[in-house]
């Protein structure tokens, strides 16, 4: 027998949920107001505490989701032999997963939210997103950590470097394959593969 009740409250956490990303892409992330919040879902805004004990437990949330959705995407990504061509689709996809929702990008990987840290359960979710990069790149022939590093690094600046300054547009995603080419070059330039770089 379903539960109702459980249902019903799950449905008005999504409800709750998806008011905050409203106001989030409105007014930013630290201008959610909780008393707007509870008037968007028709709620007093201390009946709120009965779906997130804090606004922290809210942003929580909305890091999950948004983590799940990438993980999703990421898991939806076609299968390639190409093991580099992989590592390319799967850069191209987390930069248009990131330029879709900017707000959604700070959230997760911007530290924008005076003491705001995921929970574990939350951040298992990005773990989830880490590991699958991680073993994309292994196929790849990239498994030191500081190899796995600098690709972070490199992807990380073309979507900060879009999102900054090209917003809607393409002009630092589009250098995604002489960004990666240049990665594998790297790579491949050492004498052997390098296993827990220092």
């Amino acid at each position: 027998m379903i539960d109702t009740r459980a249902r019903r409250r799950e449905a008005k956490r999504e409800q709750i949920l998806a008011a905050a990303w409203t106001l989030a892409h409105r007014d930013g992330l630290g201008g959610i107001s909780l008393r707007e919040l509870a008037d968007l879902v028709d709620l007093r805004q201390p009946s709120l505490y009965a779906y997130f004990e804090s606004k922290h437990a809210l942003y929580d949330a909305m890091f999950e989701a948004g983590n799940r959705a990438l993980v999703e995407r990421t898991r939806a990504l076609k299968p390639t032999e190409d093991a580099r061509d992989a590592v390319v689709d799967l850069t191209r996809m987390l930069l248009e997963f990131v330029t879709e929702d900017v707000v959604r990008y700070v959230l997760m990987f911007q530290r924008q939210i005076p003491g705001f840290e995921p929970s574990p359960n939350s951040y298992a979710a990005a773990l989830e997103f880490y590991e699958l990069v991680r073993s994309k790149l292994s196929a790849a022939g990239v498994s030191a950590q500081r190899d796995i590093d600098l690709f972070t690094t490199l992807v990380a600046g073309l979507a900060d470097q879009q999102t900054a300054n090209d917003p809607g547009g393409d002009r630092w995603a589009g250098l995604t394959d002489r960004v990666l080419a240049m990665f594998f070059a790297e790579i491949d330039s050492k004498p052997t593969k390098r296993k827990g770089a220092r």
